[in-house]
């Protein structure tokens, strides 16, 4: 007779996802700063866990792009470049025109009604002193809906490994110029749906292609200011 195996349920997140958001947060707010270096053990020690969990969200923040790693076994905060900024959004511009493609053809109305729901939140938001950080979140959770209307795991599997880069060079250009309260965020993600409603693939890549050069364009003024070129 087969011997019953006695299991316990597993929760949402593991210790190390569970450590690996916290640190991720940590660098979102500036509480580690770019260039700052990682210890395995003070960070364990803070957070009253073991290294194991520490190297794991290591691990996972670097695939991120926020942890660069030196050949001394050192981890520091990593310090974007205008050329990670090319990379990132040529990548992104790849990923998001086949997430628009798929969305026309798959999406459901559920998918639609995230995409209407968020949209509206920030149209609401700008109407206040929504902050850098809310403005950030909201439009990275559009692109988020956007990806998963595309119903393609994979799809979301690549655009999670830039999504924290993204999140942070979306964040900093808010903090460098205080206009990202107006209201022309809001209306290309609206017009985006609109297209990705209509069914026309080209009609919805046109759209995205428009909304992420201009979103390209204002974080790259963000480097033409800074020192040598790095977001600080």
């Amino acid at each position: 007779m087969t011997e019953a195996l006695a299991l316990t349920a597993l929760s949402k997140h593991t210790l190390a996802e569970d450590v690996t958001d916290r640190l991720r947060d940590a660098i979102f707010r500036g509480h580690f700063v770019p260039g700052q270096r990682l210890g395995e053990a003070q960070l364990a020690r803070a957070l009253g866990v073991s290294r194991g969990p520490i190297r794991e969200a290591f691990n996972r923040l670097e695939r991120e792009g926020l942890i660069t790693s030196q050949t001394n076994g050192r981890s520091l905060v990593a310090q974007l470049s205008r050329r990670d900024l090319e990379e990132v959004y040529t990548l992104r511009l790849a990923l998001e025109r086949l997430a628009v493609q798929r969305a026309t053809q798959v999406a459901t109305a559920e998918d639609f009604a995230a995409l209407e729901a968020n949209t509206q939140a920030l149209e609401a938001a700008v109407t206040r002193a929504l902050s850098e950080e809310e403005a950030a979140t909201l439009d990275i959770e559009f692109h988020d809906r956007l990806y998963r209307a595309a119903h393609h795991g994979q799809l979301w599997e690549a655009w999670a490994n830039i999504r924290s880069q993204v999140y942070l060079f979306l964040l900093s250009r808010n903090r460098a110029n205080a206009d990202y309260r107006d209201r022309s965020i809001a209306a290309a993600h609206a017009d985006l749906v609109r297209a990705l409603r209509t069914g026309d693939q080209a009609q919805a890549v046109a759209a995205i292609e428009v909304h992420l050069r201009r979103a390209y364009e204002y974080i790259a003024q963000v480097f033409g200011e800074a020192s040598g070129g790095r977001i600080e």
